[in-house]
């Protein structure tokens, strides 16, 4: 489910990958990323909204497997 104002994507490679999720969920100031037991990324809902699109999980991720879409300019 997305958030109001902004959707997260995640490629599912990089979901699986159990060191490129760690990074994301370190670099995200306000936790949109957790990770799974297994290593796997989840994506906190609830905490969507919060994101200052500060582009560090677009950044920590390679060739656009992560991406921040804007609802509101849809």
């Amino acid at each position: 489910m997305a958030g109001m104002f902004i959707d997260v994507q995640v490629d599912d490679a990089v979901a699986q990958d159990r060191d490129l999720s760690k990074k994301l969920v370190d670099v995200c100031a306000v936790d949109i990323f957790a990770q799974s037991e297994d290593g796997a990324l989840q994506i906190v809902d609830k905490n969507l909204d919060e994101c200052v699109l500060c582009d560090l999980c677009i950044q920590a991720a390679p060739d656009g497997k992560v991406r921040v879409i804007k609802l509101y300019e849809s």
